[in-house]
């Protein structure tokens, strides 16, 4: 193995998995690579034997604004070593194994390597060569096998693409249990009861509710209103906020 090793995950941008190149043959795509990985957030690249060696200048190249992606690559020798300290491997192949193991989309991969992460597992990803992809002594050394439902008169892609679809569904399943949480921190009816009583009670004060014929129905439009909002409990207090401020001037131009 050569270079730092800086796969520990206090290090990185949260806890994520591993992409591991076996035996990759051009620079080019694995600076492709690196960069597909860090658009969508993943930093932690490992190679297997690549052929040219490494470093590589024309994988840095590539990689433009993805070198450091390229600075933290570990090298090991085998698959066995680099997959090693992992605690669950997925090989990602386009062809039939005679082997039995789950088989799953890249969607599911990343849902199952989520959920073990939080968990506190390692998780890996194989990724084969450009020419013929990974061999079955790569492939027995996984615990699933990641395939991409693509058009079966021509199934081959590119490794920088398949590299690219695994870290796309990664990112965006974790927007998905951002976008999750924030639901989940969403305001009480009861405290979205009381911010309309406030607002009612500071726009009353303010002759809002005019004429009064209609006030019973703005009332309305405004409990309706702030139903519809996605608020979370720390937006009903930043109201509650604004609400009191309103009241302090009020006092002062008095």
């Amino acid at each position: 193995m050569s270079g730092t090793d800086h796969d520990a995950q206090a290090e990185w941008g949260g806890p994520q998995p591993v992409m591991v190149l076996v035996s990759p043959q051009m620079g080019e795509n694995i600076g492709s690579a690196a960069r597909g990985m860090l658009n969508f957030g993943l930093e932690r690249m490992r190679l297997v034997d690549p052929r040219d060696g490494w470093p590589n200048a024309a994988a840095t190249a590539t990689a433009s604004g993805a070198a450091k992606v390229l600075d933290h690559v570990t090298v090991y020798g085998t698959t066995a070593d680099a997959v090693g300290d992992v605690d669950y491997v997925f090989a990602t192949t386009a062809r039939g194994r005679d082997m039995t193991k789950p088989v799953v989309t890249p969607e599911e991969a990343m849902g199952q390597a989520r959920a073990m992460i939080a968990a506190g597992k390692n998780v890996a990803v194989l990724f084969g060569p450009e020419r013929a992809g990974l061999e079955n002594s790569d492939v027995a050394q996984a615990n699933a096998i990641i395939s991409v439902p693509v058009n079966p008169g021509f199934a081959s892609l590119n490794l920088a693409q398949c590299v690219l679809l695994t870290a796309y569904e990664w990112r965006r399943q974790s927007d998905e249990a951002e976008i999750a949480r924030d639901q989940a921190e969403a305001a009480s009816q009861l405290e979205i009861q009381k911010l309309y009583e406030h607002f009612v009670s500071r726009l009353d004060v303010a002759g809002f509710f005019f004429p009064e014929t209609k006030a019973d129905s703005m009332k309305l439009h405004l409990r309706n209103m702030l139903s519809r909002m996605p608020l979370t409990p720390q937006d009903v207090q930043i109201f509650h906020g604004m609400l009191r401020q309103f009241v302090r001037w009020k006092e002062r131009d008095d």
